[in-house]
């Protein structure tokens, strides 16, 4: 073996003249003791000794004059590709580091105490450095995400959908599959996206966060969830959109939570979306409203407004199913509420029995899920008369035109 250096001239000849050996045990080092760089594709690996080398190179550089102009972490991961950041993990990164540093000490332990004291200094500093590398890009990477997933919900609020946005879904990594709610908030004054992602993986959920002034949007769907979450899926598959959104209410700010109706997928979600929207509109109409709402609870209020799918869906859902099954429900309906809801007022102007009128309305609950007995389903249902009834008289004109 070569004697120590006596010099610091002597001690940087000696270091570039076994910079190649260093290098060389660096990377049997790295195969023999890191499963992980075993595992690599040859490109990968071939990356990973590139940092190696770097770094032995970027050592020797600073220990000839440390105060040049300070290197970084960052011209060291230089000579690697930038997708490495991405397939090795910053644990990896000190693994690497540490195995390095052990060669390059066990090498040079003869070479005194200030060339020992240069490697501890420089393997602490390029730790710190690796580290803040990693957050860089982590944050980039995070402030992308956002960026990324309000472009999505804007293009889910809007409607307008292009060959890219499963793509960007998928970027994103969404878990949500099968049916889609879209609810509608106000923003809080301090937002916990964590806390909300978080909430809605421990009910089996995946959400997509937009946050437009003073209005919060979730888009919520259906997640499969972890295998280490398999003990809850019993539980959380069980809760239904309405449930989900009475857990995240907490999360919202002050003022009316409306939540879209159920659609099937995620290309859909427009149509949750624009009822959510159109009900948080008018929520403040419905003084009672509970939070949560329902925006197909606030189908008058929305009609009222000028909303074309909350009169689609009054006509659709109410009008058309009664005119269809029996135009006596719909008189029938329609005489009850005009008179205040009174069965012995319809009654004598049906000439019937009272409980005729009883039975009947019963029928209509029947055939259309909603009680007119009760005073909010029974605004619900004169709107969808009078609507209706509009579109009736619409369509004669426009066929007698």
């Amino acid at each position: 073996m070569a004697p120590a250096p006596k010099t610091k001239e002597q001690t940087l000849n000696w270091l570039r003249t076994i910079s190649g050996e260093l290098s060389t045990q660096t990377l049997k080092r790295l195969e023999d003791t890191l499963s992980w760089y075993g595992d690599m594709p040859p490109g990968r690996r071939s990356a990973v000794g590139l940092v190696a080398q770097a770094g032995i190179t970027s050592f020797i550089s600073w220990f000839d004059d440390p105060r040049s102009t300070p290197w970084i972490a960052a011209d060291v991961f230089g000579a690697a590709p930038r997708e490495l950041l991405r397939s090795v993990s910053l644990q990896q990164t000190l693994q690497l580091i540490r195995v390095t540093v052990e060669v390059v000490e066990e090498r040079v332990k003869d070479g005194g105490e200030a060339l020992r004291e240069a490697i501890l200094l420089y393997s602490r500093e390029i730790a710190f450095g690796a580290a803040d590398v990693y957050a860089r890009a982590a944050e980039a990477r995070g402030l992308w995400d956002a960026r990324l997933e309000a472009l999505v919900v804007d293009s889910i609020l809007s409607g307008e959908y292009d060959d890219e946005l499963p793509s960007r879904i998928a970027a994103l990594g969404w878990h949500g599959h099968g049916e889609v709610c879209v609810l509608v908030g106000t923003t809080p004054q301090m937002l916990d996206v964590d806390q909300l992602r978080r909430a809605a993986r421990h009910m089996a959920a995946d959400v997509l966060i937009g946050v437009q002034g003073n209005r919060l949007v979730l888009v919520i769907g259906r997640a499969r969830p972890a295998p280490a979450d398999s003990d809850d899926v019993g539980t959380a598959a069980a809760l239904t959109f309405m449930e989900i959104a009475m857990q995240l209410e907490p999360i919202f700010g002050p003022g009316h939570l409306v939540l879209g109706h159920e659609v099937p997928n995620l290309v859909d979600a427009s149509k949750s979306a624009k009822a959510a929207l159109a009900g948080f509109a008018v929520a403040r109409s419905w003084r009672n409203a509970p939070r949560p709402v329902q925006a197909d609870d606030l189908l008058p209020e929305r009609a009222l407004a000028g909303d074309p799918l909350a009169r689609a869906t009054l006509i659709h859902r109410i009008y058309r199913p009664l005119q269809a099954h029996s135009t006596e429900l719909l008189t029938t309906l329609w005489c009850y509420l005009d008179n205040g809801r009174s069965l012995e007022a319809t009654a004598r102007e049906l000439f019937v029995h009272p409980n005729t009128v009883r039975y009947r309305l019963k029928r209509v609950s029947e055939v259309i899920g909603y009680d007119a007995t009760g005073a909010r389903e029974a605004l619900i249902l004169q709107s969808a008369l009078i609507i209706g009834s509009i579109s009736d008289h619409d369509g004669s004109s426009r066929r007698r035109s």
